[in-house]
């Protein structure tokens, strides 16, 4: 059994996968990039990845309304999948605000560089202050 910083591992590699896939106008199924990843079902990834995507419109909005002379789809893939999954939780979850905060800054740190990981930190604490989270704390 993953672990959930194991498995928001996994769903930014799917995001990843999907981000490509998408610019290069690849049908694709989504289960089956998920299946390639991970073997066994299991609901939080599966949520996860389908609620970004669900919601990609809206976690592009608001990423660039926090990003500094910057855009979203301006990022790396991986970076895009990072703060997505990020701004997904901490929106559209029930996971912990700092649960979500901290998990997001972990991957940025993982696998990008210290101003992707400034960049990371500054857009979720602006959205976890400014955005109406629906009574998480």
């Amino acid at each position: 059994m993953k672990s959930r910083s194991e498995l928001r591992d996994i769903i930014v590699k799917v995001l990843y996968q999907v981000y490509i896939l998408n610019n290069t106008n690849v049908k694709y199924d989504v289960n089956t990039l998920i299946k390639e990843q991970l073997e066994v079902e299991n609901a939080f990834l599966n949520d996860s990845v389908n609620g970004v995507i669900k919601h990609q419109d809206e976690i592009t909005k608001i990423a660039n309304n926090y990003l500094k002379d910057w855009t979203i789809d301006r990022l790396s893939k991986v970076d895009k999948a990072i703060l997505s999954l990020g701004i997904y939780e901490l929106l559209y979850t029930n996971t912990p605000s700092i649960v979500c905060i901290n998990e997001t800054i972990e991957l940025a740190k993982k696998y990008s560089d210290t101003d992707v990981v400034k960049m990371v930190n500054a857009v979720m604490d602006a959205i976890y202050h400014n955005e109406d989270l629906n009574g998480k704390e």
